[in-house]
């Protein structure tokens, strides 16, 4: 594996765990030149293609790492962790290739990361929904906030 850091073509396994019931294995790496540690994720590859149906209409190829990009854009700075983001969108993709889904609106793909969202960390939920539904007002926040607590 090569380092992200220096480019050095060796790296040495420091730790190794699965994540994801056995479906994903991570690892810890070091590189010997400088000293820096990273993380890689190994996963099966599908065979089937996912796409996603855009609010436009037009189609795509699914993108896990767009929702983990959300995923981590909502919950920066709150104590969620990086493995805890790695397996929701882990789930979310998961989910929707054992439901046999060919193509999927991406209004569902942003419905399901909002419920997996709401069970780790509230204020997340909040941040992504206010970017996933297009809050434009004061409003709109409070409204989703009381939702929120009639939830409890």
């Amino acid at each position: 594996m090569k380092c992200p850091a220096c480019g050095a073509m060796e790296t040495r396994v420091i730790e190794t765990r699965t994540s994801d019931e056995g479906r994903v294995v991570r690892r810890r790496r070091e590189c010997p030149d400088c000293a820096t540690r990273f993380t890689t994720y190994e996963k099966i590859e599908d065979r089937r293609p996912l796409r996603v149906i855009k609010k436009d209409g037009s189609r795509e190829t699914f993108d896990r790492g767009k929702i983990l990009r959300g995923i981590t854009r909502a919950c920066e700075k709150l104590p969620v962790s990086l493995e805890q983001m790695e397996d929701i969108a882990t789930k979310i993709e998961d989910d929707l290739k054992a439901e046999g889904y060919g193509e999927i609106p991406v209004a569902e793909i942003g419905q399901r990361v909002m419920e997996e969202l709401k069970g780790v960390n509230q204020v997340a939920y909040v941040r992504f929904a206010s970017v996933y539904r297009e809050f434009t007002d004061l409003q709109s926040f409070q409204q989703e906030i009381a939702r929120l607590i009639g939830d409890r």
